[in-house]
């Protein structure tokens, strides 16, 4: 009998670990040559990284070339039968060096296999529609068959894939979609930091972009708007959210990466109906690097 639960224990143990090694992740890369990162998402992750060609031309980085996945409102589920049906749906951007963001391969709907493919990644990102960030019935299985899907066609098979943590909808949002939560911010947040808590530890993910809770920080400050950051209730507005999300990708990518934090950064939006003072920049730089803090402890 003794033997019969042992032998049961080894098992059971080399199931554990064949599930935790079956998408082995990696670290993010150190002092690249050239860092490429990838957004696989929707609108919120183009909300996020809009300001971040801005962020890297003033810091004076050069050798990062971004790119964006992008179709609306996509959910894990969708990214895996855009994948399956061999669709063109996506929309596909690129930045390079910090220019503006251009139609990647020069098409104007792609496939998830064009980007995927198309650079090899450093890091590529991963998200959750936003209606369904905070129920946990929503990532599984579909959130294992997308890193899978990544893992067999991304070009460099030491990518860190990264997971972005989304914002709650505003507290006076009246939209359907906000019933997931009760119209709750509260409970939305929490919603989905428990997700994102669950998925960091069940599929390797330790690398969570903390948009979620700088925004939700923000939303405790002077800065806050009548759509709590947001544009109509749920994408982020145009002046500070989306400059707040674009410094926290860059603080939990770019500083670890190559080493420049935003804190500091000259961008704001210059000569444009979004142009912050440096006031207003200096409170989000530093609400964004304790978000990222408190996501590292």
């Amino acid at each position: 009998m003794k033997r019969f639960f042992t032998m049961l224990l080894a098992i059971t143990a080399a199931v554990v670990l064949s599930a935790q090694a079956k998408y082995p992740n990696h670290p993010l890369p150190q002092n690249p040559d050239t860092l490429r990162i990838l957004a696989i998402g929707n609108s919120f992750s183009n909300d996020a990284t809009e300001y971040i060609p801005g962020l890297l031309e003033a810091a004076g980085i050069h050798n990062v070339i971004l790119g964006r996945l992008y179709i609306g409102g996509c959910t894990l589920e969708r990214h895996c039968k855009e994948f399956e049906t061999d669709a063109r749906n996506y929309a596909y951007t690129k930045s390079y060096g910090g220019n503006k963001w251009v139609l990647g391969k020069g098409k104007k709907r792609s496939g998830l296999i064009d980007g995927v493919g198309d650079e090899p990644w450093d890091i590529i990102t991963l998200q959750q529609g936003s209606p369904l960030s905070g129920r946990w019935d929503s990532y599984d299985p579909w959130l294992e068959k997308l890193i899978g899907i990544v893992r067999a066609h991304c070009t460099n098979p030491d990518a860190a894939i990264v997971w972005h943590q989304t914002w709650a909808y505003a507290g006076s949002y009246g939209n359907r979609n906000f019933a997931n939560y009760a119209y709750n911010q509260k409970l939305m947040f929490e919603s989905i930091q428990t997700c994102v808590d669950k998925a960091s530890k069940d599929y390797d993910i330790p690398v969570v972009i903390p948009s979620g809770p700088a925004v939700q920080m923000l939303r405790g400050t002077k800065l806050n708007t009548e759509k709590d950051l947001t544009r109509d209730g749920f994408h982020m507005d145009y002046k500070y959210g989306r400059y707040a999300t674009a410094c926290v990708w860059f603080e939990t990518l770019i500083k670890p990466t190559l080493g420049v934090s935003v804190k500091g950064n000259p961008f704001r939006n210059a000569g444009t109906d979004n142009e912050i003072s440096d006031k207003e920049a200096s409170l989000i730089q530093k609400t964004v690097v304790k978000a990222v803090k408190q996501v590292k402890k």
